[in-house]
């Protein structure tokens, strides 16, 4: 099989695809033949060496994948060859087969595409366990989401529509905001023109919002400690920017705020029973149409550089799909 190969800390324009042996099964393992596979920030990261992950030479990225159920190792049960399927994983989804234990898997609704499925494992239930569990956003409240063009703040968007919240949305430039209006936010902020915070202040008629939902970090968090409301909210999903924020606590304490990470990929180590919710409550949201993954493009193997160059470069909205 071909799959994208590191062997050492790279940019990712560096990145290659290559021949590898086929993945055998081990026990509670399942092969995928795989259809799509999603990309993230944190792939760049990964690949670059700046990752909190420091996997061992050579490994394959990649960590969201939709595919077919080909191989079932010894002990499997309750799944099916030819089943179609998507799952996130640590390493991998840039290959034409993956080896993944069954119990990642989840069934895809049979409405959804390929694409699709491999949009799904990881920023929808990020989104999804930050608003509901984390941020306990509720229906009559204002939800500021930042780079709300992007693959997690696209979900954010359409989730707090569906819980039926208030959506500001900020991105940079006409053409995104464009593309959060149409996942459903109600207001639209060009933060790359003129002071952001006061717009933000003057849709809420100076109150601010009641949740903040940041993947940024940097500047946008510490703007962000500006226009949040008594008794707010703001969720901490990431550094996008490369920059991680620090704050007084005394900002803290004034406003009666809460500051609250999330950390997605922790929830199987420390809560595994939140996660089958999430894709439940997800694909319930699916099937009555209130989230719908948005991709941007899908690229070969052999064009993951460019994939990965444009993601880096913001070039991108929604989210990238490799098609091995």
């Amino acid at each position: 099989m071909r799959a994208i190969v590191v062997d050492r800390w790279q940019e990712p324009k560096e990145l290659v695809a290559r021949e590898l042996p086929d993945p055998v099964p081990r026990a509670g393992e399942v092969v995928l033949e795989v259809e799509a596979a999603g990309c993230n920030f944190f792939d760049i990261l990964l690949v670059q060496g700046k990752y909190q992950m420091k996997p061992a030479f050579p490994f394959v990225p990649g960590a969201e994948v939709a595919g077919v159920v080909r191989e079932l190792g010894p002990g499997v049960s309750g799944v099916e060859l030819g089943a179609r399927v998507f799952a996130g994983l640590a390493l991998g989804a840039f290959a034409e087969r993956v080896a993944l234990p069954a119990s990642a898997l989840h069934r895809m609704p049979d409405a959804m595409s390929f694409p699709e499925g491999a949009a799904f494992p990881v920023v929808y239930p990020t989104s999804f366990a930050a608003l509901v569990y984390r941020a306990n956003l509720r229906a009559g409240e204002t939800l500021l989401v930042h780079a709300a063009a992007g693959g997690v703040g696209i979900a954010a968007v359409q989730i707090g529509k569906a819980l039926g919240a208030r959506v500001i949305a900020t991105a940079g430039g006409a053409d995104k905001l464009d593309v959060a209006r149409r996942a459903g936010a109600d207001e639209a902020i060009d933060y790359s023109r003129g002071d952001w915070v006061e717009a933000v202040k003057r849709a809420t008629n100076g109150r601010g919002a009641d949740v903040i939902y940041d993947p940024v970090g940097g500047e946008i968090f510490d703007g962000s400690m500006k226009c949040i409301a008594w008794n707010g909210r703001l969720l901490v999903i990431g550094f996008a920017s490369g920059v991680i924020p620090e704050v007084k606590a005394n900002r803290i304490l004034l406003k009666n705020i809460s500051v609250v990470g999330l950390h997605w990929g922790a929830y199987a180590q420390h809560e595994p029973e939140r996660v089958p919710e999430v894709f439940a409550g997800l694909a319930k949201l699916y099937d009555e149409g209130h989230v719908r993954p948005v991709i941007f493009g899908t690229y070969s193997l052999d064009e993951v550089p460019q994939a990965l160059e444009a993601l880096a470069g913001r070039a991108t909205f929604g989210k990238v799909i490799i098609a091995p």
